[in-house]
């Protein structure tokens, strides 16, 4: 009867101190706009590669859903809202795991011609897409630190393309692709290493929003719309379906998250037009950024640099 006492009280004993050993040794993983598309899809696929998961999302009825996950706890998080950003890390802190990552993801998008695009729109785009990662990111880096652990965003491959319908937007994403150059810079010597995920085309509701945006001026997907409206919101959700689910995305953001030498840029495009365009117009205003100024390159110049350059990467890969 004894020895059965004692074994249960060592049980008892010894049950705080393993569930604090389990939440040392799991990664713990900040995502925020967790609740669908590229968000949910990279929150899945952390959890089923080991990672504990903090959630982030807004509305109600997503942060129940998302608790509902294994190996996940929901956090509400406005990126543009300081407070919800302090109390998160003050929740992600009394946890015990710490943070080894964050997945920027939240974003959003108005797409309008330049010349007649209102200016809260513009700023509202930069507030989520630009200053969200950065407040996120600032108030966090102490424990990213601490667990020498890495930080990301999901970018786009619209921070090298634009056109006239999507300067807002593209202006977001080529402001994301300085950002995170200048924080590795800044980090360089922490031990955390920052990078951006740069995906074309996939499946996502952010086009569903910006149709319900262009019709109504909300982003809100229960809203009542009008017989015409709700053909206009049908054609954009079936040429949403025939996309490819962002499960390659997800994949890119494992190998920044997984690897030993994880890259600082990773461009997902769904197809090779995509990425045959993105390179197209990256090497355009190379031609165009050389082309009559004092120290110009000739075309042998540029190709042995080019070549310097491809020999610099692959050793890279090699060390």
């Amino acid at each position: 009867m004894k020895t059965l006492i004692f074994a249960a009280i060592a049980v008892l004993l010894l049950a705080p101190i393993s569930l604090q050993a389990k939440q040392e040794k799991q990664k713990a993983v900040l995502v925020t706009g967790a609740s669908s598309g590229i968000g949910l899809k990279v929150t899945e696929y952390l959890i089923k590669n080991g990672f504990y998961v903090y959630a982030g999302a807004r509305k109600d009825a997503d942060l129940k859903r998302l608790d509902a996950m294994k190996n996940t706890s929901s956090v509400r998080l406005d990126v543009t809202k300081q407070s919800e950003i302090d109390a998160a890390v003050k929740f992600v802190a009394k946890q015990g795991r710490g943070l080894f990552g964050i997945v920027n993801n939240a974003g959003v998008g108005v797409f309008s011609r330049m010349s007649e695009m209102a200016d809260k729109d513009i700023l509202w785009i930069h507030d989520v897409n630009v200053m969200g990662p950065h407040r996120v990111n600032k108030a966090f880096i102490p424990m990213l630190i601490e667990s020498k652990g890495r930080t990301s965003i999901i970018g786009s491959i619209s921070g090298y393309v634009t056109g006239a319908f999507s300067g807002a937007y593209s202006m977001s994403k080529f402001a994301v692709e300085a950002y995170t150059e200048s924080l590795a810079a800044d980090l360089a010597e922490s031990g955390v290493h920052v990078g951006i995920v740069d995906p074309g085309g996939f499946k996502s509701k952010i086009r569903e929003k910006l149709t319900l945006f262009r019709l109504t001026g909300s982003y809100e997907l229960n809203q009542q719309l009008t017989d015409e409206q709700n053909v206009e919101l049908q054609k954009a959700k079936e040429g949403n379906d025939k996309l490819k689910e962002p499960d390659e995305v997800a994949e890119a953001v494992m190998h920044l998250m997984m690897s030993d030498k994880p890259k600082m840029r990773y461009m997902v495009s769904p197809n090779k037009g995509g990425a045959d365009i993105t390179m197209k117009m990256l090497l355009t205003r190379l031609i165009q950024l050389n082309s009559d100024q004092p120290y110009e390159y000739t075309r042998d110049e540029i190709v042995a640099l080019l070549d310097e350059l491809l020999k610099a990467d692959e050793l890279l890969k090699t060390e």
